[in-house]
């Protein structure tokens, strides 16, 4: 039998797509957003919680180096400030795929931003992995997803983990220290009455942590693939999930409400709100992008 969680909701923002958790250590604050609502949120050390809005859909959020943070959006890669409030688009790495968008992204090791993308609805198999260096530059490497979600990295830096959610499919590749992947394999599999795996974090022991799309929970992964945990929460649609906290041992996961009934949503009044676990391990500081 699963283990029953202590999930709190502990920002009960009604997200229609929670996405992108990043725990920002200077402040001592989680910052999320929420895809189709096209807003951005701070959980902040007392509990309070900020609200900006977008004006595009953000799939993801990172810190940068220099301040502010590097976006990965409908309209490409942008620089996001929130003090004062600014939003500047610089590339659009898929202006020959009008119906994507930027979807889950995170920093690597070594201060790269890896980012996925997808059809928005979700028809095609457009999705494609995209490495952009300090620099500015960016790479496609991999092409031909469903639906992109991740990536997580071991904690030397020398493994990728990328969801194909739309398949099942969790990927492991190989990382070299230039950031060049190879070596695509599967790490796991799901099934049917599994849910899709969506948004991930690795923790100190390199065990990684997905939450489960339709699934009602989160699941945690050895490094060599087997599943050692499942911790239900109070929501259908987990989305992603990031350690923070100022021991780093504090588990948030955010949630989507997009597409559930009124009946639905009336046995889940929290859909779409931040959620926090108490998982007995803790992650890994996470770097900010480089650029």
């Amino acid at each position: 039998m699963e283990p029953a969680s202590k999930a709190r909701c502990v920002a009960d923002v009604r997200a229609v797509l929670g996405e992108g958790p990043v725990w920002v250590a200077s402040e001592q604050s989680l910052y999320w957003v929420d895809i189709k609502g096209s807003r951005i949120f701070r959980l902040g050390p007392a509990g309070d919680v900020l609200e900006w809005p977008s004006p595009f859909r953000i799939g993801s959020l990172v810190p940068r180096r220099d301040g502010g943070f590097i976006a990965g959006t409908d309209q490409g890669f942008a620089e996001v400030d929130l003090d004062p409030l600014r939003f500047k688009l610089f590339d659009n790495a898929e202006a020959d795929r009008p119906s994507n968008r930027f979807n889950d992204g995170k920093v690597d090791r070594e201060g790269r931003f890896w980012a996925g993308s997808m059809d928005d609805d979700e028809r095609l198999a457009s999705g494609a992995l995209y490495r952009l260096d300090p620099d500015r530059k960016w790479t496609r490497w991999q092409d031909g997803y469903g639906v992109t979600n991740g990536p997580a990295f071991s904690p030397d830096g020398r493994v990728m983990y990328h969801n194909d959610s739309a398949r099942q499919l969790t990927y492991a590749f190989d990382l070299d220290k230039a950031g060049t992947p190879s070596n695509r394999r599967i790490f796991a599999r799901s099934g049917e009455g599994d849910g899709y795996p969506d948004g991930m974090t690795v923790d100190v022991e390199g065990c990684l942590w997905i939450a489960f799309w339709d699934g009602w929970c989160v699941r945690r992964f050895s490094p060599a693939g087997e599943r050692l945990l499942t911790l239900r929460l109070p929501v259908q649609q987990p989305t992603s999930c990031a350690f923070g906290g100022p021991a780093l041992d504090r588990l948030y996961v955010t949630s989507a409400r997009v597409g559930l009934s009124t009946a639905a949503l009336d046995m889940q009044p929290c859909a779409g709100g931040l959620f926090v676990l108490e998982t007995g391990t803790s992650g890994l500081a996470e770097l900010p992008f480089a650029g």
